[in-house]
């Protein structure tokens, strides 16, 4: 006896959407909720797709966050920034403690701007501009002009 999925077509419609965007990257469920709102399916049969999602381990926000925490600090984004960032997304409960910043910060401006300390006040201006402007802290951007 052959057995068929027990949902509804539109939900099943809404299923393989939600499928098709995490088949490109991982989401997190807001993501998905507000891309399939934008394709105009309704809140009543989204939330029942993504719960089957996440039963499936198709979608979890706690993947989503570790390959987004991953990919931001690849590109050499400061913790600031992550978290807003994160939080904009619909992540709340997040860990960032096993990244050190600060010397994310500092090599980031040596990559940016040389292993030479800036010459003057000026300099060391633009300098704490561009990391501020990628998201570093104020502690971490201090600290990546004091430790070389």
């Amino acid at each position: 006896m052959k057995r068929t999925l027990a949902i509804k077509t539109p939900t099943n419609q809404v299923y393989q959407q939600a499928l098709s965007l995490l088949a490109q990257r991982e989401h997190s469920a807001l993501e998905l909720t507000r891309k399939l709102s934008a394709k105009s399916y309704a809140v009543e049969e989204i939330e029942p797709a993504l719960v089957q999602l996440a039963q499936n381990n198709y979608q979890s926000d706690e993947r989503f966050a570790e390959a987004f925490v991953l990919m931001r600090t690849n590109q050499g984004k400061g913790s600031v920034l992550i978290s807003q960032q994160l939080k904009q997304k619909g992540i709340e409960d997040f860990d960032l403690s096993t990244i050190d910043f600060f010397e994310l910060a500092s090599n980031v401006r040596v990559k940016k701007y040389g292993e030479q300390l800036p010459k003057n006040y000026k300099e060391k201006a633009k300098q704490q501009r561009f990391l501020q402007s990628r998201g570093f802290g104020f502690d971490e951007i201090n600290q990546a002009f004091n430790c070389e």
